[in-house]
């Protein structure tokens, strides 16, 4: 009896050379799944994580913070920033004992965790609109309390308003273009001998500013690489700036953007293998 061959061991994406555009700090964890599976990993941030320009909306909440019900918070970088106020502020994390938190998805979940901090919610699909669903019918009459980057889709606070609590969003963080990185990707996908295969897109940021990099080059990345997108939120970017989506995470975390890549790849070999002519005796 055969055994089945781990996927890892397997080496699906040799040969494969994949752009990573998460930003500096992030791209990590994704590059090092994507490595462990064999592909030729390339870094290029499309993103950047900044200060906002002013911590005192997200001060004045956290000092507040006995005022509110529920935290909500949709990512990890949101979570450190958090956390970094509060040691500023001096402030325990006892004091956010009495909240219910809901975290966006896993990794946001975890961050949380490690601070040993309890979350209450993490919603089955990890987007905005399942977040809504999830609290919606517990949030009638509370106080709720939104930390997110500078520009974020306003899902949450307005349905959440609809629905009957009050909002507070503030901003914990933005998100810019990082200017260096135009030219390290123009001359990337200019080069026939160093274009990508496939290039990532975990976010609709990440999908904003790679077209804020490429500029009129767009035209020409579009008919070349294929594009992997995290979810349904980051592909409809995508379309909207009339990119491809080539394949979508059927779970949206990295972890299933990497297997979205490797199921693209199996499939693509399966079908050459079909097409492949049989050799005769």
């Amino acid at each position: 009896m055969k055994k089945n061959l781990n996927p890892a061991s397997q080496q699906i994406l040799s040969g494969v050379r994949v752009l990573v555009g998460r930003a500096r700090h992030q791209a990590s964890a994704l590059s090092a799944e994507l490595e462990r599976l064999g592909a030729q990993v390339v870094e290029i941030p499309f993103i950047e994580i900044r200060r906002p320009r002013s911590f005192l909306p997200l001060d004045a909440a956290l000092k507040n913070i006995a005022s509110y019900d529920w935290l909500i918070l949709t990512s990890v970088n949101g979570v450190e920033a958090l956390w970094e106020r509060l040691v500023r502020l001096r402030i325990k994390k006892s004091g956010l004992s009495h909240l219910l938190i809901a975290a966006i998805g896993p990794a946001t979940r975890k961050a949380i965790e490690r601070e040993r901090i309890k979350v209450a919610v993490v919603p089955r699909e990890y987007i905005a609109e399942s977040v809504v669903l999830s609290l919606r019918r517990r949030i009638k009459g509370k106080r709720v309390l939104l930390v997110r980057a500078k520009v974020a889709r306003d899902v949450i606070p307005r349905e959440l308003r609809q629905a009957g609590a009050q909002v507070d969003v503030v901003e914990a963080y933005e998100t810019v273009v990082p200017r260096t990185s135009r030219a390290r990707l123009r001359n990337l996908l200019a080069d026939p001998e160093k274009q990508p295969d496939w290039i990532t897109f975990a976010s609709s940021s990440t999908v904003r500013n790679f077209a804020s990099l490429l500029g009129s080059a767009k035209r020409r990345v579009n008919s070349g690489a294929r594009f992997a997108s995290i979810g349904p939120v980051t592909s409809s970017t995508l379309r909207e700036l009339g990119l491809r989506v080539d394949t979508e995470a059927r779970k949206y975390t990295i972890p299933g953007l990497v297997q979205a890549i490797a199921s693209a790849r199996r499939e693509t070999k399966t079908k050459s293998e079909t097409r492949r002519p049989k050799l005769r005796e």
